[in-house]
């Protein structure tokens, strides 16, 4: 055989081997397990395939590939039979964190007639549970996680992401800009077990400018160029530590700016303790009480500049949050800010926020910042003390995945 012919026989080999060598591997890779089907069957009869997510506050979450995640209240279950392997947390059942519940019900579950038959993988005889004595059905996956492992600085955040964009020309050249992300970390980071601490970070700004530009008016007279432009922004952070389910300690940082009430800069540093008065799966209202050094830097087109003012405050706030229906969120924050040492010094905000569904993760955003400075300088034109804006936007909601 011929060295040219020994090559190209070589390379044949080779190129034959190369596209059969994925299927060779396929055939010699183990099937993958499949997900273990389960079956719901609801009081009018149908019957609905697919996986039991959960179970809390009286509603099974289960996963249909066709229509997505469904609520479903007892009352509208006949039956449930499950391949997944769950845990049944019975009502009184305290969980906490590296201390799995002894003798909690592990296995597949078979629900009917108003109980709860867990089948456990020993094949070891259970009472039937009645439906009323579970708290939460969960699978033993996601308790383990939850009790046992600790998610990293990156994982379990939740939260918004809001940009709006305004643009006008025409005599006068307009434009504005708006954007904010909203950020909360709650560990653990599901509502059956008692939060341990809380993070949240929160960043807004907008941005807007008119321009004209310069003419000469009929009699001859020049008339300059003008530019009026707004300017407002807004960040803070907040860790939050619990003592009880309700009960937490906190520390606080915030950061404003203001062009329209000559606020040049505005920063806070505080510490204080909170209290969730409201908890449910529909709404949630905390109230905190802080106290703050605070320090306000003004400006003015005028020399001299204003003082600086170095403030011993408190804050008095809180926070509301309404899921009004699936996928319209209602967020309101109030907080009343004095000064112990400099009465004069005192300040009011309103944030309010309602979210609208539009696709998938996204929706519509309504947005208004209504804030009232009390200090503000002597300035010309005169600075006024209340400042109200209205946004609007698209949101961008950002899910954890742990």
């Amino acid at each position: 055989m011929q060295p040219v012919q020994r090559l190209r026989l070589i390379l044949s080999a080779a190129v034959l081997i190369f596209i059969l060598l994925p299927s060779i591997a396929r055939a010699a890779a183990p099937a993958p397990q499949k997900k273990p089907t389960d079956t719901l069957v609801f009081t009018n009869g149908d019957t609905l395939t697919g996986t039991f997510v959960r179970e809390v506050g009286g509603k099974v979450t289960f996963h249909s590939d066709m229509l997505g995640d469904l609520d479903i209240p007892w009352k509208n279950i006949k039956e449930i039979r499950t391949g997944t392997t769950l845990a049944v947390i019975k009502s009184g059942v305290v969980l906490r964190r590296g201390h799995m519940p002894a003798n909690l019900p592990v296995g597949t579950l078979a629900v009917s007639n108003g109980f709860i038959t867990v089948h456990p993988a020993n094949h070891a005889m259970i009472q039937p549970i009645p439906i009323k004595s579970a708290a939460y059905i969960i699978d033993e996956a996601s308790l383990q996680k939850q009790i046992v492992g600790r998610p990293g600085i990156t994982q379990g955040w939740n939260g918004a992401a809001t940009v709006g964009l305004t643009l006008v020309q025409a005599t006068q050249n307009q434009y504005a800009f708006s954007g904010s992300v909203a950020l909360a970390r709650v560990v653990p980071t599901v509502n059956w077990l008692a939060p341990r601490n809380r993070t949240t970070v929160d960043y807004a700004q907008s941005y807007g400018k008119i321009t004209q530009p310069a003419y000469t008016d009929p009699t001859g007279t020049f008339v300059p160029a003008t530019s009026t432009k707004t300017s407002i922004f807004h960040a803070d952070a907040e860790r939050d530590e619990y003592l009880s389910p309700r009960i937490y300690y906190l520390g606080t940082v915030a950061f404003d700016h203001n062009y329209s009430q000559s606020l040049d800069l505005q920063q806070i540093y505080g510490g204080g303790i909170g209290y969730t008065i409201l908890k449910s799966p529909v709404q949630e209202l905390d109230v905190k009480a802080v106290v703050q050094y605070e320090r306000q830097a003004f400006f003015s087109a005028t020399p001299p500049p204003p003082a600086s003012k170095d403030l011993i405050a408190s804050t008095f706030g809180g926070t509301y949050v309404r899921h009004v229906t699936k996928g319209i969120v209602f967020t309101q924050n109030l907080d009343y800010i004095p000064a112990w040492n400099n009465l004069h010094a005192y300040s009011f905000n309103e944030n309010d926020t309602l979210a609208l569904p539009a696709y998938k993760n996204f929706s519509f955003s309504l947005g208004t910042l209504d804030t009232y400075l009390n200090d503000v300088p002597l300035t010309y034109p005169p600075t006024k003390r209340n400042s109200f804006q209205f946004t609007a936007g698209v949101t961008y909601s950002i899910k954890s995945k742990y």
